[in-house]
């Protein structure tokens, strides 16, 4: 990514204003040294408008304050009690109230694409055979970019070219069914253009789109339009779409499982590994531990704290779930045996991190009361941590890292559920599954399960495969199991000994607030109140 860098430093500030102060309207002009002819003569300024595209890709190690997505689902509770991703949870988001607001961002992402897209037939870019891969670039980015918004908004209004002041910019919503469309035709048009995969790259140019990004994107997108939540109707055919989509990026072999699931997020030796679709630049940093580790660990803030809830999704390693009277579950020594996945995914009272064992029990170094940072739930984010990375130290060790924005243990999971809602728990669902659950230690699943055993089968491979990488939150909206799965109480595991034998009681933490209304965001109130045809979503 080091020439993707170098040159969006290296170009010409374009100084952006709004138009009628909505933000989805803001345009460009060009203002300086340089008329815009002569700003489109330069090669490295044109390259530049498409990376500045880039850099309104967003990461969530540290998304509010150094809060995770993951605290606004059951996957978490944030231990600062004051933390904004307290909204999600508490009742009070509102148009007015809002967090995450991607809005602006998004769109002003998109902005920036389409001035390249609109403009690249006349720039004197070099080589000029470059010109169709950095157009495909540009499409992906503007199918990411509305992307982002149909997963929180629903439709929102379709930006396919450059709004200028002398149009009529008083815009109402376009459908859902219209902005997929976008995205979709978008994706189309990026993959014809693009390399099928990162290695066709140089090193110094990865984490640019790759024709594979664009088909995990396509098999996002339709997987969630054929979901509960935006398929009502529940019509197959939306299933078979979304199943065939994701089939495509797998026959293509361009990515593959790495062999250990405790690699795939070692990005001290391998950013970019061959699971890696796409992700964001790899930035040398040590603030996901500062954030996130056990408080003892050089001062950490142990912020994002799994509950119980999540913990209790991972099976035991002989397959079956910790409720099943024959998994061997033991109440006393909760966690002997389990998936894999859970140590490397969750630190919990007896966990090694950095050479040291973490003490999460009642008057422990990590435990709960310890300080107001301690874990409230009894755990600690364990993924994404790095033991090399260094703080508070003289000489800081950090590790170059990217916040991953498709891999393909996605994808399989993605083909897994829409071919089983669209045919049934076939072999290929089942290959699709198990090659995870192979990949993890885990035996296969069961033969014999019927549609719906299997859908929740996959629902609980999705949570613990992908923890903490904002999934869960938004397959819950989907799926339409908010009520169910967030409007109620999570709880921790509290840990006490003083007989020498480690008592474990489970406890609530806080009770949580859904509505229906947040299956979608709100739009700001600032957007809605600047214009005369753009709605608000329903209950806001």
């Amino acid at each position: 990514m080091k020439t993707l860098t170098k040159i969006f430093l290296s170009v010409l500030l374009i100084t952006a204003v709004s138009c009628q102060e909505s933000k989805f309207l803001e345009f460009d002009y060009y203002d300086g040294p340089v008329t815009e002819d002569q700003y489109w003569n330069l090669n490295s300024a044109a390259r530049g408008q498409l990376n500045r595209g880039y850099t309104f890709l967003q990461e969530g190690y540290n998304r509010y304050g150094g809060a995770m997505l993951a605290a606004g689902s059951d996957e978490a509770v944030n231990s600062n009690l004051n933390s904004a991703v307290n909204i999600f949870n508490n009742g009070t988001w509102s148009s007015l109230r809002t967090i995450d607001d991607n809005y602006a961002i998004n769109y002003n992402g998109i902005r920036q694409v389409n001035v390249f897209l609109e403009n690249s037939h006349r720039a004197n870019i070099t080589p000029l055979n470059e010109v169709p891969r950095l157009r495909g670039e540009a499409f992906f980015l503007r199918a990411f970019f509305h992307f982002e918004l149909l997963k929180r908004y629903g439709g929102v209004i379709i930006a396919d070219r450059v709004f200028m002041t002398d149009q009529d910019l008083d815009l109402p919503r376009n459908s859902f069914q219209e902005t997929l469309n976008q995205i979709i035709k978008d994706c189309d048009s990026a993959a014809v253009k693009l390399p099928l995969s990162p290695a066709q790259y140089g090193t110094g140019d990865r984490g640019r789109a790759t024709k594979a990004a664009a088909l995990a994107l396509k098999s996002r997108a339709l997987l969630y339009a054929a979901s509960p939540l935006n398929n009502t109707a529940n019509d197959a055919t939306l299933w078979q779409k979304a199943a065939a989509a994701s089939k495509e990026l797998i026959d293509t072999k361009a990515h593959s499982l790495l062999a250990s699931f405790a690699n795939v997020f070692n990005f001290s030796n391998a950013a970019y590994n061959s699971e890696v679709i796409f992700a964001t630049v790899a930035n040398a940093r040590n603030d996901i531990e500062i954030n996130n580790a056990p408080i003892s660990y050089n001062g950490a803030s142990g912020l994002t704290n799994p509950t119980q809830e999540l913990v209790d999704a991972f099976e035991m390693k002989n397959g079956l779930p910790i409720s099943d009277p024959a998994s061997g579950y033991s109440a006393s020594a909760p966690y002997k045996d389990r998936d894999p996945r859970f140590a490397l995914s969750v630190i919990y009272d007896g966990s090694v991190f950095k050479s040291v064992a973490v003490n999460t029990g009642v008057g422990g170094k990590d435990g709960i009361g310890q300080s107001v940072n301690a874990t409230k739930t009894g755990y600690y984010m364990r993924k994404f941590l790095s033991d090399a990375a260094s703080w508070n130290q003289t000489t800081n060790a950090t590790v170059r890292r990217p916040w991953v924005l498709f891999r393909y243990a996605e994808t399989l999971l993605n083909y897994a559920e829409a071919q089983n809602e669209a045919v049934g728990p076939d072999a290929s669902v089942h290959d699709a599954i198990n090659q995870i659950r192979k990949r993890a230690g885990m035996p296969n699943l069961p033969a014999g399960l019927t549609k719906d055993q299997m859908r929740l089968r996959i629902r609980n491979e999705r949570r613990v495969e992908l923890a903490f990488e904002e999934h869960r939150f938004f397959d819950i909206r989907r799926w339409k199991t908010g009520e169910a799965d967030l409007g109620k109480a999570v709880t921790g595991m509290r840990i006490t000994n003083t007989t020498g034998t480690p008592v474990y009681e489970r406890f609530t933490v806080e009770t949580r607030i859904f509505n229906e209304r947040v299956y979608r965001y709100p739009i700001p109130q600032s957007e809605i109140n600047n214009t005369t045809k753009l709605q608000q979503n329903p209950g806001y």
